[in-house]
């Protein structure tokens, strides 16, 4: 018998095994349908192989030698601090393979199968999976795309053993002495700032005005403050024009305030963006319309223009944000299940970890004043809480965005150390409908940092008890 001669039925069919698709999966489990994943790599897809994960690692690694360096205003000295980079790759890797392994057994206990290979869109209701050595004809009721992105590759910057994609800067076999990021995003500054952190003599060449151009530049500033303390080079309005590579390293040519310039590496990084995985899957077998970006469209349910199929994460509109895929994969799991669950943005956090973190959640000052929306802006600074104090980490602030009106909770931005954990707490007074008055009523543990939520909150009321 030849092998894929007889359709195998399944009631719902994941395509991605990523933090969108392996979520959709066993949320759609959990409710009852037969489920099947379909994945060509590595299970948990970029964000835990070569992505989310695999880059904390390492921030938190170069963290822990910059500290080493640099603690004798504790009265900690260190001497003959070294880095043994190759056991820090080995440590990483370790990080990886855990949460990949424990990604496996979350599917098999939820009874998922898992199928190896590229899947291809027959019909409506019909994929063809394949593999080096067989193909496999899957039958379908429902079927979520959950296929991801990868890294723009520019014309000029082709990539090669010295031209790295943000896979190949985290895969790297030694330590950069210098290192040219083109990109200065959130993993072009994430990146930037780990390998400066290790030591290495850091270029970033950003096009537009600023970094981070996600993020109020009264954010970003204190980012650049903390990149400059490291000798990193923030050049903004910077073209790449070209890469000539040699046996050891890279030349960069760049043309900025009208002049043309070159910086020699050892590598350079171009982090510009990603492209969604939207090609090569057969959409136009079924008529799955795509906008002029090569998103997929979907409605409120994460539901393609074909109804019985859905999509979710980088590969629609939106931020490429590891828990926004999860969070949509949620979503079209129970609306496959008929349940009337649909997205709802507006408690969507973004975070960079950069040197201080940055958070927000919600609605930025400008973004609510654009929306004729009458607000409060409340900031209290890291540098009265005393967990920052303790911490010598008092760069940055909070702000809280309020409705005047009645005091609702309706963003919040965060530059500071662990931001990405402080910013929780605001993503659920948004989701919930609180106010300032409720998160002021709120007892918070001291000292943490989360007691600077607390008084942000007492400023949006008027009460502060530890600022003027």
């Amino acid at each position: 018998m030849v092998v894929g001669d007889f359709p195998i039925e399944t009631d719902t069919l994941v395509i991605g095994a990523g933090p969108g698709g392996y979520v959709a999966a066993i949320r759609a489990a959990q409710l009852g349908q037969k489920v099947t994943i379909v994945e060509k790599g590595n299970l948990g897809g970029v964000c835990l192989n070569v992505g989310c994960i695999p880059s904390k690692a390492l921030i938190s690694a170069s963290h822990r030698y910059e500290n080493a360096l640099e603690s004798e205003e504790f009265g900690i000295k260190t001497e003959k601090v070294s880095l043994d980079f190759s056991k820090l790759q080995e440590w990483k890797g370790s990080v990886v393979k855990k949460l990949t392994s424990g990604v496996e057994g979350l599917l098999k206990g939820n009874k998922v199968e898992i199928v190896k290979g590229e899947a291809y869109f027959v019909d409506d209701h019909n994929i063809r999976v394949m593999d080096e050595k067989s193909a496999q004809t899957y039958t379908f009721k429902n079927a979520i795309i959950a296929t991801g992105s990868h890294p723009i590759e520019l014309p000029t910057f082709k990539f090669s053993d010295r031209v790295l994609d943000s896979t190949g800067a985290l895969n790297l076999k030694e330590r950069p002495g210098k290192l040219v990021v083109i990109g200065g995003g959130y993993v072009g500054t994430e990146l930037g700032t780990a390998y400066a952190n290790l030591g290495t003599e850091v270029t970033i060449l950003e096009g537009a005005d600023d970094i981070l151009s996600g993020f109020e530049k009264q954010m970003t500033s204190i980012v650049k403050k903390g990149l400059k303390k490291k000798n990193v080079d923030v050049v903004t309005k910077a073209m790449a024009k070209g890469v000539e590579e040699t046996k050891d390293g890279v030349k960069v040519t760049y043309e900025a305030g009208g002049k043309e310039e070159t910086v020699e590496a050892d590598y350079v990084l171009v982090t510009v963006g990603r492209k969604p995985n939207t090609s090569e899957l057969g959409l136009e077998q079924v008529g799955v319309k795509l906008n002029d970006r090569g998103l997929i469209e979907v409605d409120k349910q994460c539901r393609t223009s074909v109804n019985n199929i859905y999509a979710i994460g980088d590969i629609v509109p939106g931020l490429p944000l590891a828990h926004k895929a999860s969070y949509e994969g949620k979503i079209a799991a129970e609306a496959i299940s008929g349940q009337p669950s649909e997205v709802d943005y507006i408690g969507m956090p973004a975070v960079v970890f950069s040197e201080p973190e940055l958070a927000t959640v919600g609605y930025t000052e400008q973004q609510a004043k654009d929306e004729g929306i009458d607000i409060k802006a409340a900031k209290f600074p890291f540098a009265a809480n005393g967990r920052a104090l303790s911490l010598n980490s008092t760069d940055g602030f909070m702000k809280l965005i309020t409705r005047k009106e009645d005091g609702l909770v309706i963003g919040a931005q965060i530059a500071g150390t662990n931001a990405s954990d402080v910013i929780s707490e605001l993503g659920l007074a948004i989701e919930a409908g609180m106010t300032a008055e409720d998160i002021a009523m709120t007892i918070h543990a001291h000292p943490t940092l989360g007691e600077i939520t607390m008084e942000a909150a007492e400023v949006a009321l008027g009460t502060p008890i530890h600022i003027m």
